[in-house]
């Protein structure tokens, strides 16, 4: 059974830093595509960052490319996301993803089937 655990939420002021983490259980940074998304005060869900866990390719959304960093620790099977430069329409619901079943890579892909809790992050002006 996956588990995905994202944690590392928290109130900020519009510049500064957080950086969130995401682990679980069954499975492994061995291959397959992870994620960041984030749910907007529209409630849509936006993709934000993606990594290959296999060959380290990375993805980003415009409006964060620049600021945020997704990363791993494969020793770990810990997935990262590293958030600078923050600003206030950064606040939001943020959830770690993964395709278990395989897919293609990119932050908007439709292929991320497995889903963690989301963690808040609170950015003030």
């Amino acid at each position: 059974q996956v588990r995905i655990l994202a944690s590392g939420g928290g109130s900020v002021q519009a510049g500064g830093s957080l950086r969130l983490s995401c682990g679980g259980s069954g499975y492994t940074h061995n291959g397959m595509c992870m994620g960041w998304f984030r749910d907007t005060p529209h409630n849509e869900r936006e993709g934000i960052a993606a990594l290959h866990t296999g060959i380290g390719s990375t993805y980003y959304a415009d409006s964060v490319k620049g600021r945020f960093t997704i990363s791993q620790d494969k020793g770990r099977n810990t997935l990262y996301l590293e958030m600078n430069n923050l600003k206030p329409d950064d606040t939001g619901l943020y959830y770690c993803a993964a395709q278990i079943r395989g897919g293609v890579c990119y932050v908007r892909s439709p292929d991320f089937d497995s889903w963690g809790q989301g963690t808040q992050v609170t950015v003030s002006s």
